[in-house]
């Protein structure tokens, strides 16, 4: 029988013992423990139990993949009771009726088809390989007592320019934690950025970006029939989604920030151009202030009513004005509405009024004395 030394190190005039083995102790399945019987008896329920979680497994890859599952199992029929001729056949005929289909509406082919089938790629290329390593590097996964807590993986959906990836949070996880990864995110799974939202407690939606939807100037749209303006929904532009973007302009403020050259000009004259029919027609009056000397507001004065150029006392002026006729309508609406509409009758009917303020900067200096 072989010896086993033990190395003691001696540290002064006394011996230490070495340090205690710190490996991870391997753990054994609890049914390994049972009787031989006992596992005679469970074998039939563990089968079924096996077989309920596969067919589980089998719906949810179904669920995930279903343009891939439908196409897989249709060729495979499709071969076994036709052959290979009729299924080429079959295939060119799909492809020249996709074809058809982008042609004649690109964009319900994007959403209904093209996405779809991009949904699937990149869930099966992209997240689901590279899940595991890049939440373990990140730190967004933890181990305690020899288990491994990771975020789950639920839902991807493509719409081309970003992907919406929907996880499920660790317990006492934040969901700081994932923005101050978010460049790590961008970059494992090769996008230009990715943003965090909230949709309810523990689960998140990652959104990673790869290309700008709006590098595309919109289309002038055209003009609606004064009656047919809302004020309460006004389409200034397109969101990123491709989406109208509308803005409440009826009983609101509205102010517009950013730096020279982000389009601040853009969304006043797409306000003026959805207001030009109901001011045509006397249903809204416009009037402007513009403190620098009619740059902004100079290139179509004949939309306003009146303009001041400058931040001046004329500027201080048409403001009293206003503040004057708000509250002369205040006095006249009380105890019979709330907020003016266009649809009031004519004892009540009054034009709604818009003002615009080119730069709120320049022109707090003449309020200051106001």
């Amino acid at each position: 029988m072989p010896q086993v030394r033990w190395r003691c190190a001696m540290k002064g005039n006394r011996w230490v013992d070495p340090a205690p083995f710190e490996g991870a102790r391997p753990q054994v399945p609890w049914w390994v423990w049972l009787p031989g019987w006992v596992k005679l008896v469970l074998a039939p329920f563990a089968l079924a139990w096996l077989a309920v979680r596969l067919v589980v497994r089998l719906a949810v890859l179904a669920v995930r993949y279903p343009v891939a599952v439908t196409t897989g199992l249709g060729g495979y029929v499709a071969y076994r009771q036709f052959g290979l001729s009729p299924l080429v056949i079959a295939l060119l005929s799909l492809v020249c009726a996709l074809t058809v289909w982008y042609g004649l509406d690109r964009g319900s082919f994007l959403r209904h088809g093209w996405y779809r089938v991009l949904t699937e790629w990149r869930r099966l290329t992209v997240y689901v390989p590279q899940w595991r390593t890049v939440m373990r590097l990140a730190e967004l996964s933890k181990d305690n007592r020899g288990r491994e807590y990771r975020p789950k993986l639920r839902r991807v959906r493509s719409e081309g320019w970003r992907d919406k990836v929907r996880v499920r949070m660790i317990p006492a996880q934040s969901p700081e934690q994932w923005e101050a990864r978010r460049d790590n995110l961008a970059h494992s799974f090769n996008a230009r950025s990715c943003r965090v939202r909230v949709l309810k407690p523990r689960v998140l939606e990652l959104d990673f970006i790869h290309a700008d939807p709006l590098a595309r100037p919109v289309a002038v749209p055209q003009l609606a029939e004064p009656g047919e303006v809302d004020l309460k929904r006004v389409v200034v532009g397109r969101t990123e989604t491709g989406k109208p973007w509308r803005l409440r302009l009826l009983g609101s403020q509205v102010l517009v920030v950013g730096v020279p050259g982000a389009g601040k000009g853009s969304v006043l004259w797409s306000i003026v151009w959805q207001l030009a029919p109901a001011i045509k027609a006397g249903m809204v009056r416009l009037v402007g202030i513009d403190p620098k000397g009619g740059m902004e507001l100079g290139q179509c004065p004949d939309a306003f009513e009146k303009v001041v150029y400058d931040n001046g006392p004329e500027a201080v002026a048409l403001l009293e004005e206003i503040a004057a006729e708000v509250k002369e309508r205040a006095t006249r609406y009380r105890g019979i509405r709330r907020r003016l509409s266009l649809g009031l009758p004519p004892p009540l009917h009054r034009p709604c009024l818009a003002v615009v303020v080119a730069v709120v900067g320049l022109g707090t200096p003449a309020l200051s004395d106001w």
